[in-house]
């Protein structure tokens, strides 16, 4: 039977021992970085595909580094630990790996500087987080400034800035949240950056949006280029031009790439996936799964152990 494991205090432990005490810094506090990692299965070759392990690695030490917190282990340590984790826990079908530094010190009072970080990696199975495709409704809550907490660092605590959004979204009957800027310019979801495609381009907003600069979305802006010939710009956009978007989508790693049918009660284009994302879309799963040779360098294989 498959068993999560987790990387916790400098071993690879069974999940349920790596327990956090309730004086922890970074759980009163929101004092963590972290990153979402998945793990697409691949039953041809029994293999789970981490994709694009090192970059997200990479993209966490920088996040620590805007927090001043240090990193225990190296981006090549922590690879090894991540496809160790998979491996050991033996799942057959798509994982979620949380990779996390945080301050680890049982210390009360708001601060960053003198208490002691550490890291930790867990392991679980995660099924589709938004449906195939999606209805989004614009929120009234504001995507957080980089005056406030920098929104190109995954910080703990920015995420009650997009459970305010995602759970306003839900209760007034759409899948995801769209949040804005505090200009009021179209900045991401409540987890994932977003697309729209107008006259064959695709069209995103700035990182001066306050946007996370995703690594999925970068992987779709690569194939977009490469595979379509499509041309992505990136520039600020009202919430009214979404309304009238020949196409619209997100991506990030829960998502993966999720196409937007409808916006504040518009449908967007034919109210169906259009072209471009569908292309993208069938690009996109084929290569998070190792079955694209030309990204196979995108996926790090873990490979699961086969039951005598």
């Amino acid at each position: 039977m498959p068993t999560s494991y987790a990387y916790f205090q400098g071993n690879v432990v069974p999940l349920e021992q790596a327990k956090i005490g309730v004086m922890t810094h970074a759980f009163n506090y929101g004092t963590a970085v972290f990153e979402g990692i998945r793990g697409n299965w691949n039953p041809d070759d029994q293999t789970v595909h981490l994709f694009r392990l090192r970059e997200h690695m990479e993209r966490l030490t920088r996040s620590a580094k805007i927090l001043t917190m240090e990193v225990r282990d190296s981006v090549d340590r922590l690879c090894e630990l991540a496809v160790e984790i998979v491996e050991r826990s033996g799942f057959s079908e798509d994982v979620y790996l949380r990779p996390m530094v945080y301050l680890a010190s049982e210390q009360l009072g708001v601060r960053l500087h003198n208490l002691q970080s550490d890291t930790l990696i867990f392991l679980t199975p995660f099924p589709a987080y938004l449906p195939e495709v999606a209805r989004c409704h614009t929120s009234t809550w504001r995507r957080v400034d980089d005056t406030g907490i920098p929104p190109r660092a995954k910080v703990t605590g920015i995420y009650v800035n997009s459970a305010l959004a995602k759970t306003e979204a839900n209760l007034n009957g759409f899948d995801e949240a769209i949040m804005l800027n505090a200009d009021g310019h179209v900045s991401e979801g409540s987890g994932e950056n977003i697309f729209m495609v107008r006259h064959g381009k695709l069209i995103t907003p700035t990182p001066a949006d306050n946007i996370l600069e995703g690594i999925t979305a970068q992987s779709v802006v690569e194939l977009a280029a490469s595979e379509l010939g499509v041309e992505t710009v990136q520039r600020q956009i009202d919430r009214t031009e979404l309304y009238i978007a020949d196409e619209i989508f997100m991506t990030g790693t829960a998502a993966h790439l999720t196409p937007v049918t409808e916006v504040d009660r518009r449908v967007v284009g034919s109210g169906r996936p259009g072209p471009i994302t569908s292309r993208l879309s069938q690009l996109f799963f084929d290569c998070i799964r190792g079955k694209n040779e030309k990204y196979r360098h995108w996926c790090t294989p873990a490979r699961v152990p086969v039951a005598q």
